[in-house]
């Protein structure tokens, strides 16, 4: 089982209603959004704190009131600071089916026929855009009934003041994204998604990268801003985390099932990413 999907291939909401929410405080085990990509289009919504995000390599500051737009495929990852956010990650194909106007304009994203505009900062979400955007969310939070006819009217009031307004990119002026890194990149992190509770040496991860152990290093450095060690003990980490919330399984069985087969470098470990020894950490989360 995986833990953390870094290719999210699961449904989104459901078949009727492809839209899911998340909200995302400290207390949220995937709080340090791990890499990951879909399918589906995604919002992010920074309601306190900072938010760090790269979208494939486009690093994004965001502040509380900034809105993040990811498009299909987009390889994201992010790192919160003091953030609190919410997410909103839907098919945007399910807006196609209302009228041939709404499929036409609505195709021109999901053809790449235009981009909009990944960072929308909380200067541009002036009336009545900035009501829009909180309706929606709310909308998806509060979950009233109805909130489905709400939720897509949000959404079609959304794109229609995205066009308005000129909120996006052409492809003549989108900056070309480096295909080949990023596929490279995507295929070691499915490598460390696959085999993270075995051994994972350096020369496994390059190869999966087809590139040599030194160079491998600083392209992943370059495209993450972490080694691959780190980057593949906070992974671990991360998926204890789950194991130490959802069952009752012994410290070191935990630890084996993620890929420390050293207790008490699991435990030294655990505690240098969530400030807590793992032990603390499963009974503080099940109390």
């Amino acid at each position: 089982m995986h833990y953390l999907d870094l290719n999210e291939k699961k449904q989104h909401g459901t078949e009727d209603f492809p839209v899911e929410y998340y909200f995302v405080d400290s207390g949220h085990p995937q709080y340090y959004m791990p890499y990951h990509w879909h399918m589906e289009y995604e919002m992010i919504r920074i309601c306190q704190g900072n938010f760090t995000i790269s979208l494939d390599q486009k690093e994004i500051c965001a502040q509380a009131g900034d809105v993040i737009f990811i498009h299909d495929g987009v390889l994201h990852g992010g790192t919160p600071h003091n953030c609190v956010y919410e997410c909103l990650v839907f098919d945007l194909n399910s807006l196609k089916k209302v009228s041939y106007a709404c499929h036409h304009e609505i195709r021109k994203i999901t053809h790449h026929e235009i981009y909009v505009f990944e960072h929308m900062k909380r200067q541009t979400l002036t009336p009545p855009l900035d009501g829009i955007v909180d309706a929606l969310f709310e909308s998806m939070g509060q979950r009233k009934n109805g909130y489905e006819l709400a939720t897509y009217g949000w959404l079609y009031l959304l794109f229609s003041h995205i066009f308005s307004r000129g909120l996006y990119l052409e492809p003549d002026h989108q900056t070309p994204r480096n295909y080949r890194r990023i596929l490279q990149l995507k295929n070691v992190l499915e490598l460390i998604e696959s085999s993270y509770s075995q051994e994972l040496t350096l020369e496994a991860l390059s190869k999966a990268a087809g590139m040599s152990p030194k160079y491998f290093c600083r392209f992943f450095h370059e495209m993450t801003h972490r080694t691959p060690v780190d980057y593949l003990n906070h992974y671990r980490v991360e998926c204890a985390s789950h194991l130490l919330q959802n069952t009752d399984m012994p410290l070191l069985d935990v630890a084996d099932a993620v890929g420390f087969h050293d207790l008490s470098y699991f435990i030294k470990t655990f505690k240098k990413y969530k400030g807590i020894t793992p032990k603390k950490y499963g009974r503080q989360e099940r109390a």
